[in-house]
């Protein structure tokens, strides 16, 4: 038998958390819930359940979900962010799993995730099929959260297991949010990593983004969502190379100015 402190980031996560957080409450002997500065109602709900949330300003999603994981009490950990809704089969096989022989530390357990999009159920949304399972029950003192600015993920020396289950992942819940990621995530991407700054590469990036994420997945069979999710990859994938091209431009623009101004003088 083990103890497990379940890991949470929230931020304006008041539109789930109420169906978040009794699954979660169930599995977990402590709940770190690490907040990022809601100005919604996502602090009064964890005290309507007795949680005091801490506070955290918001860099990367894997330093976040580190800094949540050093705030917990116990080394095996669940981490979880607050669209992610555990059905009844994972929360059985955890409870089954904390009742039994503390496993080796180099064990760890990987969620199987359903993404929904505008409320439905999608078979892809790039850069991943859904569904998609990503390890989120580990301990701490054998693996990490990688400091990739998108699609981090967790590393160390572990061996996994996909847990049974059907853990709802209700993102993308409106045209606004999508739009609002699809910027946040191609910004956040072209700041911290290195993307060539090519537009015709966009371009090419684009069309074959279209045709992957949206014809040949049969996104398309999905209707009005299937075409977002078929668009969001396109611009996904032009996005990030127009806006490296677009600040490399202003780059050498800024060194050319300098550049002449010194000759000037």
């Amino acid at each position: 038998m083990f103890k497990l402190s379940v890991c949470l980031l929230t931020h304006n996560s008041a539109r789930l958390l109420r169906e978040v957080l009794p699954p979660l409450i169930i599995v977990a002997d402590e709940i770190v819930v690490l907040d990022s500065g809601s100005t919604d109602e996502t602090v009064e709900i964890c005290r309507e359940y007795d949680i005091s949330p801490h506070t955290h300003p918001y860099a990367m999603h894997g330093q976040q979900m580190n800094y949540a994981i050093d705030l917990a009490k116990n080394d095996w950990v669940l981490c979880m962010d607050s669209d992610e809704i555990l059905d009844r089969e994972t929360v059985d096989f955890i409870l089954a799993l904390k009742a039994g022989e503390t496993p080796a530390p180099d064990k760890a357990w990987r969620i199987s995730r359903y993404w929904h999009v505008l409320g439905q159920p999608v078979k892809t949304i790039y850069p991943v099929s859904s569904p998609d399972y990503p390890v989120r029950l580990f301990n701490r003192r054998q693996a990490r959260f990688n400091d990739r600015p998108v699609d981090d993920k967790v590393e160390g020396n572990i061996e996994t297991v996909k847990i049974p289950g059907y853990v709802r992942h209700d993102t993308f819940y409106s045209i606004h949010e999508v739009f609002n990621k699809l910027n946040g995530y191609t910004s956040r991407l072209v700041k911290y990593k290195y993307v060539k700054p090519s537009l015709w590469r966009g371009v090419i990036s684009a069309i074959g983004a279209f045709f992957k994420w949206y014809l040949f997945s049969g996104a398309w069979r999905e209707g009005k969502v299937g075409l977002v999710t078929g668009l969001y990859a396109t611009f996904y994938s032009f996005l990030k190379y127009f806006k490296a091209w677009y600040a490399h431009d202003k780059k050498s623009a800024r060194v050319k100015t300098a550049s002449d101004s010194q000759f000037i003088r």
